[in-house]
């Protein structure tokens, strides 16, 4: 088989660490058929992982840089899932709209964005809501997995660490309040479905498109 980007493969350690734990979370929601939109897929590593455990879906990739796009490609082609999963999309939360055709936005049956939303500008958090509204129909879920501040629940000090980090690096970044987040997914319609604790101090939340 030719592998169009095999040394372009990314690795990034976070994967190997939480990629069990999310598909526990996954598992409930995998729908019997259809599209399941990644934003911001990085690597690729997810995308693979979860492909192979869930059969039943499409998983299709996104993300805005270049370079991550070709380690996408690649681990597909290593994994041998070319034949299943489509190629990436050049997709930039941001920019509205999305890349997506007629076609692809009917098949989607939920998004999974996995650590986007603090390693970006609160505007990125905004756009999620307000894309996804559109490629989601009545009942379909949004997930949204990573740190999180929660109002009355004591935050650890790892991730008050990690949020002084991010605002190192970029003064835009860092740890989004919770609240502030469900108060900008009920703007554009969608609710708290589920709230799950998982492990490093990060949370998964599933919300429902009302």
């Amino acid at each position: 088989m030719e592998e169009k980007y095999l040394n372009d493969r990314l690795f990034f350690p976070a994967t190997l660490r939480n990629r069990n734990s999310i598909a526990d979370v996954l598992k409930n929601y995998i729908p019997d058929n259809g599209v399941l939109l990644e934003i911001a897929s990085g690597s690729g590593e997810h995308a693979v992982f979860f492909q192979d455990l869930f059969p039943s879906i499409i998983w299709q990739t996104s993300d805005p840089e270049e370079t991550h796009r070709k380690s996408i490609i690649s681990w597909i082609d290593h994994q041998e899932l070319s034949s299943k999963m489509p190629e990436p999309l050049a997709l930039d939360v941001q920019k509205s709209p999305w890349p997506i055709t007629n076609e692809l936005s009917s098949l989607i049956k939920g998004i999974i964005c996995i650590n986007l939303i603090h390693i970006s500008p609160w505007s990125c958090t905004k756009a999620l809501f307000e894309e996804s509204k559109r490629y989601l129909k009545k009942n379909q879920f949004l997930m949204i997995y990573g740190p999180f501040f929660r109002k009355h629940k004591t935050t650890s000090q790892s991730n008050l660490n990690f949020d002084q980090s991010l605002k190192l690096q970029n003064r835009e970044w860092g740890i989004r309040h919770l609240e502030m987040v469900n108060e900008i997914g009920l703007n554009n319609g969608f609710v708290v479905d589920n709230l799950i604790d998982m492990p490093s101090n990060n949370l998964s939340v599933i919300y429902r498109l009302i």
